[in-house]
């Protein structure tokens, strides 16, 4: 397997591990590979893996059995990796709800502004329909009221004052374009 120094321990770690390194690390990376389906995270496994040997040669009482424990150090390692993963996602959290997006303050602004400029441009009864009744929610007998005219003028004016607003909001929109 290693030679025979290693058996009868007269190599050392780092001869040893290289021997091993040199001889099993493609194997052992493609055993990584497989069982965590990612090939970076299956190197640093199995690098890790001969660090931990390296580290723990000394106390390796038969040197025969140094490849079939890297290969338990591989595969509890894919599985330490697999558990973290599980961990983080379970406890990762909920992606935040659709969020305005960064211009959204500005184009709302603009559509604030093509309405009132577009609201300026209506007759003064219509622009004072519309302003009471869509801005104080008022109704058209309150309006009426307010503005000491007839219901039916209520209905009139906002008629047509919608109409009027559909038609520059909508030649705005065009000339923007």
């Amino acid at each position: 397997m290693l030679g025979s120094g290693v058996c009868n321990g007269a190599l050392d770690a780092d001869t040893a591990v290289e021997e091993l390194y040199n001889g099993h690390y493609r194997e052992l990376v493609r055993v990584a590979v497989l069982l965590l389906g990612d090939h970076g995270t299956a190197e640093e496994v199995v690098q890790d893996a001969f660090v931990a040997m390296h580290g723990r040669w000394h106390r390796l009482r038969d040197r025969d059995k140094a490849l079939p424990y890297l290969r338990r150090t591989v595969v509890n390692g894919a599985r330490s990796v697999l558990r973290h993963r599980k961990v983080v996602a379970t406890h990762q959290p909920a992606p935040p709800a659709d969020q305005p997006g960064a211009d959204d303050a500005v184009l709302a602004a603009q559509r604030r502004n093509r309405v009132l400029d577009a609201l300026a441009e209506l007759p003064t009864r219509q622009r004072e329909v519309l302003t009471l009744r869509y801005f104080l929610d008022m109704s058209e007998n309150e309006i009426a009221t307010t503005l000491e005219i007839s219901a039916g003028s209520v209905k009139r004016h906002a008629f047509r004052g919608t109409q009027h607003l559909r038609t520059l909001l909508g030649s705005m929109a065009q000339e923007e374009r």
